[in-house]
């Protein structure tokens, strides 16, 4: 998980398709879902608003979702990348802090 505060812009990691966008499991909100090869996909969960829609084309550092706000502690954006419909570790994928 990635601290924010509510409202904090959630951005696509990198150029893809949204392939979902709503409502996620219970505790995790808002869910965007994005492929970006045949291979990768990303999910971004905890969003408040949308700012894409299914089917929409996305590029690196677009802005794709707001974050919400938490009821159980600071707000937090759950980050997932999934290589081969396997989780895999998603820090390689970020920019450096």
């Amino acid at each position: 998980d990635i601290a924010g505060k509510a409202g904090d812009s959630i951005v696509a990691v990198a150029d893809g398709r949204v392939i979902y966008a709503g409502p996620g499991v219970h505790a995790f909100g808002k869910l965007i879902i994005i492929r970006h090869t045949r291979d990768y996909i990303s999910a971004y969960a905890h969003a408040s608003e949308a700012l894409i829609s299914e089917g929409q084309n996305v590029t690196r550092g677009e802005k794709i979702a707001k974050l919400s706000s938490s009821h159980t502690g600071p707000s937090k954006l759950h980050f997932e990348i999934h290589l081969q419909g396997e989780p895999v570790d998603p820090q390689k994928y970020l920019p450096p802090r």
